[in-house]
């Protein structure tokens, strides 16, 4: 027995105008999609969490490693920094090995275009530093 005076308004209003609608049982589909919907908007979730994670991380350790890549997240972008950590480690490295390094998967002008991108971002960044 309800007491609330708001369900039994309610109650008496569904009684009066007779708008019953049947229950209908939720199916074993439809609740399957729910909980893969609340599992892909979680993993999301986390996955922008990391990347955000990741860029702070980046921007205190490599910060002239932004626009040096296009995507930030790419694997030729991921194993160059797996490769070469730090501004330090890529200063040191002539065209030739930032080339290899960057490899297959970019043509011979490519690379040269990111190699000589590469050194314009750090040797800016590093003249900044300097000053």
């Amino acid at each position: 027995m309800k007491t609330d005076a708001a369900d039994a308004h309610l109650l008496g209003s569904l009684f009066y105008k007779e708008e019953f609608e049947p229950y209908k049982k939720r199916g074993q589909h439809l609740m399957n999609l729910r909980y893969l919907t609340r599992q892909h908007e979680s993993l999301t979730g986390m996955y922008v969490q990391a990347k955000l994670q990741f860029q702070a991380i980046l921007d205190q350790v490599f910060p002239e490693y932004h626009g040096v890549f296009s995507d930030l997240y790419s694997k030729v972008s991921l194993r160059f920094l797996a490769l070469h950590p730090t501004s330090k480690e890529v200063l040191e490295l002539d065209e030739r090995e930032i080339a290899a390094t960057i490899g297959s998967p970019y043509r011979t002008w490519q690379n040269g275009f990111m190699v000589s991108r590469a050194r314009s971002n750090l040797s800016s960044s590093s003249k900044a530093k300097s000053l």
